[in-house]
């Protein structure tokens, strides 16, 4: 399948002249869905994007979202957006009112659209009034957005929006997505109709989706991931169901039942970390069957599929791996894993549970697929993130003896550049190649393995170079850690924050009875210190001694988004946590 449109917002066109959708974008209103045509959200934009011109929009001018997560408005207005020619520069709900200042004032904002009063009154300060309009989709209180039930369509204007929409160009930026980074600093990814386009019509041929297929969105909507993946969907004509409350997202599979998703690894980590504290559990016999389960899951795709295997994964999905696909619907076929790095027993256990886990790699710069894992056999290797998407090159800049370096990237769908910043953007985009930042190795000739972050590289006092994502997936692996940051730089030793999986440390506490009390207390009881030395010790086991981790630090709170310490692609904020908790890093060097 290909696509023929030019410009993000001639999705539309495409899927009313393909195979029009009479439920092509729905959504939850209070217990029962609501579905939306691709008529319906075609007419609706060209209505918004008339209010936009009558206001005064000019080619070019920033229109800034604020959403929670995807809904139906959140497209409508921007494909209205699109249409009317004006560039939108979403934000992140977790932005301080400062990095929203920041962002408004630097893109000039003419509006900014929030999704509830609530992030308007948050964000009411941080748009200059003499120049940028606020408004919010939260019907009934003070500063809604009136000309979303109230703005009659003329004529003229629509003469006015068609004119406007036939002077743009697929070389025309279309949004600015802020990204922080590991380095914190605010900076603005400039991407075209192109690039996007290009991205879209490079997985459409590469994504198991049919028109009519039900697909479930929940991933922010400022996100590059999920908005690719929506226009994407579009394209393909699937129905996609927006959830946007994190309460109701079991509910939401089971009602959908969809055939693909796409989602971040905690997602998938969740429930992982669920069925490892079910085998936990007193019951010997369940206790049992679910690591008898599990083994064979994490076997899956590291053997040939002999008569005796096949015999063992019906049994596992029968007894225990079924729950996870019941629990996604029943009927998902395929998850799309993107933003950050998803270890491989994890894309084992949900494809031995007839769960395909498609991993992929790719960032906001590129649109943002670079590469991705496929459904095809032989096309998918568990521990990589796939092969190149078509019309992307990759190349491994200077590797080592190991064959890892950085990961440059060559293609249609990587960016214009960072918005004010040619310095910046000189120096990640070199004789059309872009730099990722990112370090990895080509696996059997065609597979990309991602190894870490080329800035996150250190060196202890030995001289050896340390990759801390490797170390810190490789820890991951136990039960017993639910998160790890390992550090060493310019140290005679590598150390590490680890949060504990305290649902699991729970119940091993009431197995061997230590006596539980509440987080804060427990990371410093011997005993769980103790089991916690065991579980490190037993992963030291499989390393060199140069990457061992010697001391760690138990920390009590998982680290998070909400609190600072991720970015919005949950990658660690390594500076952030490390200084909150430099004294006590300080200590274990001491």
């Amino acid at each position: 399948m290909t696509g023929n449109f030019t410009r993000v917002f001639d999705v539309l066109r495409y899927q009313a002249a393909k195979y029009p959708q009479a439920k092509a974008l729905n959504e939850r209103v209070g217990a029962r869905w609501e579905s939306f045509s691709i008529e319906w959200i075609d007419a609706q934009s060209m209505r918004l994007a008339a209010w936009l011109l009558s206001q005064g929009l000019q080619k070019g001018d920033r229109v800034a979202f604020i959403p929670r997560g995807g809904t139906v408005r959140w497209v409508v207005l921007d494909l209205a957006c699109q249409k009317a020619g004006a560039i939108v520069v979403p934000l992140h709900p977790t932005n301080t009112a400062a990095e929203a200042a920041f962002i408004l004032n630097e893109v000039e904002a003419r509006w900014c659209f929030t999704a509830d009063a609530e992030l308007f009154n948050t964000y009411a300060m941080a748009w200059p009034p003499s120049r940028c309009s606020g408004y919010h989709l939260q019907s009934g209180s003070p500063g809604y957005f009136q000309a979303w039930d109230e703005f009659e369509l003329t004529p003229m204007l629509e003469q006015h929006v068609r004119t406007r929409a036939a002077e743009i160009r697929e070389s025309d930026e279309v949004v600015i997505l802020y990204t922080s980074g590991t380095s914190g600093t605010p900076k603005g990814t400039c991407l075209t109709h192109r690039n996007i386009v290009a991205n879209v019509q490079s997985i459409l041929p590469i994504l198991p989706l049919q028109a009519g297929d039900r697909v479930l969105s929940f991933l922010p909507f400022s996100h590059v991931f999920e908005r690719t993946s929506c226009y994407a969907y579009l394209a393909f004509g699937a129905n996609v169901y927006f959830n946007s409350s994190r309460e109701l997202l079991a509910a939401a599979f089971a009602e959908v039942r969809p055939v693909l998703c796409t989602s971040v690894p905690r997602t998938l980590e969740k429930m992982y970390d669920y069925l490892e504290e079910q085998s936990l559990q007193k019951n010997k016999l369940k206790r049992w069957l679910i690591r008898w389960a599990m083994g064979v899951g994490k076997a899956y795709g590291t053997r040939p599929m002999s008569p005796w295997y096949h015999w063992q994964l019906f049994w596992a999905r029968f007894w225990v791996l079924r729950t996870w696909r019941k629990a996604l619907g029943g009927k998902m076929r395929y998850v799309v894993v993107g933003a950050a790095a998803l270890r491989a027993e994890i894309s084992r256990m949900f494809s031995a549970a007839g769960v395909q886990v498609l991993a992929g790699y790719g960032m906001t710069e590129a649109s943002p697929f670079i590469s991705v894992n496929r459904c095809e056999p032989g096309l998918n290797r568990f521990g990589t993130v796939g092969l190149a998407i078509p019309g992307v090159e990759l190349r491994i800049d200077q590797p080592n003896e190991t064959g890892e370096g950085e990961i440059l990237v060559k293609g249609p769908n990587v960016m214009s550049g960072y918005y004010k910043r040619p310095e910046l953007t000189e120096e990640v985009l070199r004789n059309g190649w872009l730099h990722t930042g990112d370090t990895g190795r080509i696996v059997k000739k065609r597979f990309l393995e991602i190894t870490g972050r080329k800035k996150e590289l250190f060196k202890t006092t030995s001289g050896i170079y340390i990759s801390p994502q490797v170390l810190e997936n490789h820890f991951k692996t136990s039960p017993f850690i639910q998160q790890c940051l390992v550090f060493g730089f310019n140290q005679p030793f590598v150390g590490a924050l680890v949060v504990p999986q305290m649902g699991v440390l729970q119940n091993w506490c009431i197995e061997n009875q230590v006596h539980w009390t509440a987080a804060p207390f427990m990371i410093h009881n011997i005993k769980v210190v103790q089991k916690m030395q065991l579980e490190i010790d037993q992963l030291n086991a499989q390393l060199p001694g140069y990457q061992c981790v010697r001391r760690f630090i138990l920390v009590e709170t998982e680290w998070t988004v909400e609190n600072g310490e991720m970015t919005t692609s949950f990658k660690l904020l390594r500076e952030v946590i490390m200084d909150r908790y430099k004294k006590e890093i300080e200590k274990l060097y001491a």
